[in-house]
């Protein structure tokens, strides 16, 4: 016998009980998509340290790759064991009757004679190249001058490796002059100048072999606007106009004349003015 069921009985007690379908397959849900969510966040979290480490170790090993070594500083007779140090630019005479003094066998002869005086100028004007490079490399603005000053010196006296500084050195304290100054100044002990971005500065580095001196210098500019441009193109070209005049037997006063020359054929502007280029009496 089939028993029989209320339906309005069945439907009540589940009223009774309060259960929403809806509601019910809701919480089922959110219980499985969380618990997924948890083990998602779990596994981000993994990955992302994993990421982390792994781009720390990159930027370390980029920095470690950036960091470059520092060039130490070795004797110049390291390069030249032999003692033959590099000839530079040979100048023809340019008086016809200086010529004898390369066509003469003795005269080549007696030249020959004296040929360690001329190594001695050789090898400080090796050791004088390689410290120009290092400054010209080195300087920034915002060094005081006299870190500049103490860079340029100790590298001359590293190339140098003298055991005692009348055989080889600095041949005259650094020379540092900003802007109005036109040459021959030298920082101190508590100097407090610092180099500044819009400063010209002309460098002037002197080296000794032997009391054999060499002597160069070369202006330096920072300005990012061109500022010193045409003074410094103008100075370019008078240097090289007076190493051209130059020679033997050629008289001082020439050569400064067509320095001179050269120099006033410029002009430059400051502020919207012109102002014609001139050379330094001193």
């Amino acid at each position: 016998m089939a028993a029989t069921v209320d339906t309005k009985t069945v439907e009540g007690q589940i009223n009774d009980l309060k259960i929403d379908s809806t509601e019910a397959t809701t919480i089922a849900t959110n219980g499985n998509s969380n618990g997924k969510a948890e083990s998602d966040d779990e596994d981000e979290a993994e990955d992302g340290a994993a990421a982390t480490a792994s781009s720390g170790d990159k930027k370390k090993k980029k920095k470690k790759s950036n960091k470059k070594k520092k060039k130490k500083i070795v004797a110049i007779d390291s390069s030249y064991p032999d003692g033959v140090f590099p000839e530079g630019q040979w100048m023809e005479y340019p008086l016809e009757v200086n010529s004898y003094r390369t066509t003469s066998e003795e005269k080549r002869y007696l030249d020959r004679q004296e040929n360690n005086k001329w190594e001695d100028f050789r090898k400080g004007a090796e050791i004088h190249r390689r410290v120009r490079h290092k400054a010209q490399s080195s300087i920034k603005p915002g060094m005081a001058m006299t870190d500049i000053a103490n860079l340029i010196e100790d590298s001359v006296r590293s190339y140098a490796a003298a055991d005692h500084t009348l055989k080889a050195g600095v041949g005259f304290p650094t020379g540092l002059s900003l802007n109005h100054v036109a040459a021959h100044y030298t920082p101190n002990t508590g100097d407090k100048i610092v180099l500044g971005k819009d400063d010209i500065m002309k460098v002037d580095i002197g080296v000794h072999v032997n009391g054999h001196i060499c002597d160069s210098a070369f202006t330096m500019s920072f300005n990012e606007e061109g500022k010193y441009d045409k003074i410094m193109e103008a100075v370019r070209e008078a240097t090289y106009t007076g190493i051209k005049e130059a020679g033997i037997d050629v008289r001082l006063n020439d050569i400064g004349a067509a320095i001179q020359e050269v120099m006033e054929s410029y002009e430059m502007e400051e502020n919207g003015k012109v102002l014609p280029s001139s050379v330094s009496k001193t």
